[in-house]
């Protein structure tokens, strides 16, 4: 047997593991965003219950665990697949997925050094006061639209490379397509909402340190 293919076998089957699970966090956790559309109170709410579960030491630790496995298993997937990824797709789903490394990189760190080393609570705001101040939005904006709309471009690839079959008429590249705009759609949604329908939102101050006030 070839060992570089049977590797990339195995490391697929590990991150299409650690990917299913990190994708049941991401759905609530957008979910959580969306609520925001009602308001501040009934996101954090809901957040508040989904910590019951996800705040939980030996859940989080899991987790954490997860999202390690995950970044490092796609970058090195990335890494062996360099010069493989033929297709429209295949290239959607690594540069989809190394963009999402990325972000998951940066975003869980900045939670823990926000909730460890800062001392704050990070809810609604922590995520929020960067997309609400002026000019941190021109970056935050483009930076959480983007990563939402990758997660489902990183779906939607993969969509498109495992089923098989036509759904009502739609074939298999069309469902691609809808989960992709799904994504922007969302993305826009979330966005409206953690901005007060781009109107800004009203920030205690201990967060400033975020923006450095």
């Amino acid at each position: 047997m070839d060992e570089p293919f049977f590797v990339i076998k195995v490391m697929k089957r590990i991150h299409y593991i650690s990917g299913l699970t990190i994708t049941i966090f991401v759905v609530l956790h957008l979910c959580n965003h969306a609520v925001s559309l009602v308001g501040v109170e009934s996101h954090i709410a809901f957040m508040d219950k989904l910590r019951l579960v996800y705040r939980n030491p030996i859940v989080e630790t899991l987790l954490l665990g997860v999202v390690l496995v995950q970044i490092i298993s796609g970058l090195k997937l990335a890494i062996m697949q360099k010069g493989l990824a033929v297709g429209f797709y295949k290239k959607i789903q690594i540069w989809s997925g190394l963009y999402i490394a990325m972000f998951l990189l940066i975003h869980v760190g900045a939670v823990l050094m926000g909730r460890y080393i800062l001392q704050l609570d990070t809810n609604f705001y922590f995520g929020a006061i960067g997309l609400n101040t002026f000019p941190f939005n021109l970056f935050f904006i483009p930076y959480y639209g983007l990563a939402i709309v990758a997660f489902f471009g990183h779906v939607s690839a993969i969509h498109f490379h495992k089923m098989r079959s036509t759904i009502l008429g739609v074939s298999v590249e069309q469902q691609s397509r809808i989960i992709f705009l799904i994504g922007v759609v969302v993305a826009i949604v979330i966005l409206y909402g953690m901005t007060n329908g781009f109107n800004g939102v009203e920030i205690p101050e201990e967060y400033n340190i975020m923006i450095g006030g």
